[in-house]
């Protein structure tokens, strides 16, 4: 249940020193066709890491043949030699696989650089001559572990991730879709700090891989907002080999890439640094779903309300109040609020005694009926922990 579940593809990971632990540190997923499809969704950060920077001319290209992915180390802010680390990076996969190690197109190597995604996660920073030498110097190594059977890769490519993340959908016409994910902080719009790989064996061309993909990261990713902070080096990489021969209904990819993409979502929800409640936030009744996400946004960034849940508290007010600033339409005072079922504000005002509720579960409903039309939409996030702030002051020590 990771990349290589699909046909047409082969991944791995190793360790190549890059973090202390020793635990694996670069990943490297290769699309060995017959055909070759991409569509690639990153960051909305103005402020961009090397190798976000490189892969977007990369897509420029046509499609991509691989992607190669470290963690232990962000490459981003690291100037012009950040950038050259990148292009070198993608320079070693590309020999490799011109090598007859996994190319079988006979392009030469340089013109296959240009094809290769490059993924980092990390510290800020970080991106020195030793952090180069170990992923290009490690490159033949990762190579030469390739396989179809591979379940290695998505342990490399995590931080503070607790658990590893992936999804997988078999169609009953006969194609797959194959899903690993890294991230558990600073998830936000614009997809969220982590990293993802999406591969499929159906038939379906670059244009309508992106179409299913914007969809999909739009209505899971962009939804997921643990602590409203965006992330440099966010990426979410859907390849095709079309190895199934099967030509995919559109429809029915699209609605199949939405939920390994949701599935991805919630993992990464549940494995956020230090929380001790998963919220989902569902707006109902909006007039529009960009009204429904705003408002679920609202209450999802409001520290007040999610140092509130992390008290097991479910003060409703804190709702009202978070929602009072978007620019929605709705009538604040004909709104609904309910925490796990029990609906404790009825049009503005007190219904249900608060301590009808119970907030110890981790998992944590709050609906908001906004009775204002017929929308709605689920914002996903965490509350606000101790163990959140020290993990995001201490980890680097």
């Amino acid at each position: 249940m990771t990349v290589t579940t699909p046909k047409g593809f082969r991944s791995a990971g190793i360790a190549v020193g890059l973090k202390s632990t020793g635990k694996p540190d670069l990943a490297l997923v290769v699309n060995d066709g017959p055909e070759r499809a991409s569509a690639v969704v990153f960051t909305g950060n103005r402020a961009q890491a090397n190798p976000i920077l490189w892969s977007r001319k990369v897509v420029q290209n046509g499609p991509a043949q691989a992607i190669i992915l470290n963690s232990g180390g962000a490459n981003c802010f690291t100037g012009d030699f950040g950038y050259e680390t990148t292009r070198l990076t993608a320079e070693a996969v590309a020999s490799v696989l011109s090598d007859g190690q996994g190319e079988s197109d006979g392009d030469a190597g340089g013109a296959i650089a240009e094809r290769v995604l490059v993924c980092s996660t990390g510290i800020i920073g970080v991106g020195d001559q030793s952090f180069r030498d170990k992923i290009v110097n490690g490159v033949p190594a990762l190579a030469a572990a390739l396989s179809a059977d591979d379940t290695t890769a998505p342990a490399a490519i995590l931080t503070t991730d607790s658990v590893q993340k992936t999804a997988s959908y078999v169609s009953d016409a006969g194609w797959t879709i194959g899903a690993m994910a890294k991230g558990a902080g600073m998830l936000a719009p614009g997809l969220a700090t982590m990293l993802v790989v999406i591969t499929t064996d159906a038939k379906i061309d670059s244009e309508g891989l992106d179409a299913a993909l914007r969809g999909a990261t739009s209505a899971s990713f962009d939804r997921l907002d643990s602590d409203g902070c965006m992330s440099t080096n966010d990426q979410v990489t859907l390849m095709a080999s079309g190895a199934s021969g099967v030509e995919a209904d559109a429809a029915e990819f699209a609605a199949a890439l939405a939920a390994v993409c949701d599935s991805l979502a919630a993992q990464l929800q549940a494995d956020a640094e230090g929380a001790s409640h998963d919220i989902d936030i569902e707006v109902t009744g909006a007039a529009s779903v960009e009204d429904a996400v705003e408002v679920g946004r609202s209450v999802a960034r409001n520290n007040l309300f999610k140092a509130a849940i992390f008290g097991n508290d479910p003060n409703w007010g804190r709702v009202l109040a978070a929602i009072g600033t978007t620019e929605a339409a709705f009538d604040p005072y004909s709104v609904d609020v309910s925490f796990n079922g029990v609906r404790l504000c009825h049009a503005g005002g007190p219904d249900r005694p608060v301590d009808e509720c119970d907030l110890t579960p981790r998992k944590t409903h709050v609906l908001i009926e906004l009775f204002a039309g017929e929308s709605t939409a689920t914002v996903r996030t965490n509350d606000l922990t101790h163990d959140y702030v020290h993990e995001n002051s201490a980890y680097s020590s």
